[in-house]
């Protein structure tokens, strides 16, 4: 993760310790995710095998943690309010 932002040049470690809170986002994607693909399968598709649901939602899951660490952050920052909204770039003006 850079430690700036190229366009703003926003500083993303705060402080020590900043993305702990991101953590608790990360585990409410990875629930939801869960929770939702354990319904499909069991309700929609009609797969009763643990053994499918097993290799199904761990498979998925790994596949999106780099997606869920990236977003929980960028989700946690914007709830912690250290974004200007209304920031525009020196060329634009």
């Amino acid at each position: 993760m850079h430690s700036n932002c190229n366009v703003c040049g926003l500083k993303f470690e705060r402080e020590t310790g900043f993305y702990y809170g991101a953590m608790y986002v990360s585990y409410a994607f990875t629930v939801a995710t869960l929770v939702s693909e354990f319904l499909l399968l069991t309700s929609i598709l009609n797969i009763q095998n643990p053994d499918t649901w097993f290799i199904v939602i761990l498979g998925s899951l790994a596949l999106m943690l780099p997606i869920f660490f990236r977003y929980s952050r960028v989700l946690y920052i914007r709830m912690a309010g250290q974004v200007n909204y209304d920031y525009e770039p020196e060329a634009n003006k």
